[in-house]
C-alpha cells in the first residue's frame, strides 16, 4: 500500500479519524432515533413531524456517509458496526421508550445540541492539535447543519410571540412541562 503524503503525518491523520468515528457514531444514532420516532410519532402533530423527520433522517443519512467517506479520504476506516456506534457515541439510545410527540423532539434537540458542541471542539481540535483545516472546515459545516436541524426542532416546543420587525413581546407560549 501507498503511503500517503497529503502533508499530514501519520499522527495528524490518526488523531482527526478518531475525531471523525466519534462524529459518525453520533450521527448514526441520531440517525436511528430520528427515523424510529418518525415511524413512531402519534397525535396531532404527527403529519407536520412525520414530515420533518424525513427531511432531516435524509440529510442525516448524507451526513453520515460523508463523514465516513472523509475518514477513508485521511486512509482510515469508519466505525460500521452497531457495537462500534454505541461504543464510541456521546448520545445515548432510548431503546424500549416511545415518549410523547413532544417529549421526542425534546431528545433530538439535546442530541443535536450534544453533537454541536462535539462538533465545536473536534473542529478546534482539528485546525489546532491536528493542522488539518480541511477537515475542521468540514466539520464546521457539519455543525452548521444539525445548528438548523436543532433550531427547527427547537422552534417546535419553544414559542415566543413576536412583532413583524423581530422584537418579542411580553407573552410567552408555555412549553409543555417536562420539556
Amino acid at each position: 500500500m501507498r503511503k500517503l503524503n497529503i502533508g499530514l503525518s501519520e499522527e495528524q491523520r490518526q488523531g482527526v479519524i478518531e475525531l471523525l468515528n466519534k462524529d459518525l457514531s453520533d450521527a448514526y444514532l441520531l440517525l436511528i432515533k430520528t427515523k424510529k420516532y418518525h415511524w413512531d410519532v402519534t397525535g396531532p402533530q404527527f403529519r407536520t413531524l412525520h414530515q420533518l423527520w424525513e427531511e432531516q433522517y435524509q440529510a442525516l443519512t448524507e451526513s453520515v456517509d460523508s463523514i465516513a467517506e472523509r475518514v477513508r479520504t485521511l486512509g482510515g476506516y469508519p466505525v460500521g458496526t452497531a457495537e462500534g456506534f454505541l461504543k464510541m457515541a456521546s448520545i445515548k439510545e432510548h431503546a424500549g421508550d416511545v415518549p410523547a410527540a413532544t417529549d421526542m423532539v425534546a431528545n433530538l434537540v439535546e442530541d443535536h445540541e450534544q453533537i454541536i458542541r462535539n462538533l465545536r471542539d473536534h473542529v478546534d481540535q482539528s485546525s489546532e492539535k491536528f493542522s488539518d483545516e480541511g477537515t475542521a472546515d468540514f466539520l464546521t459545516a457539519l455543525m452548521e447543519a444539525h445548528e438548523e436541524m436543532a433550531w427547527m426542532l427547537r422552534s417546535f416546543i419553544e414559542g415566543e410571540s413576536v412583532v413583524s420587525d423581530g422584537n418579542k413581546t411580553n407573552t410567552k407560549i408555555k412549553t409543555p412541562v417536562g420539556v
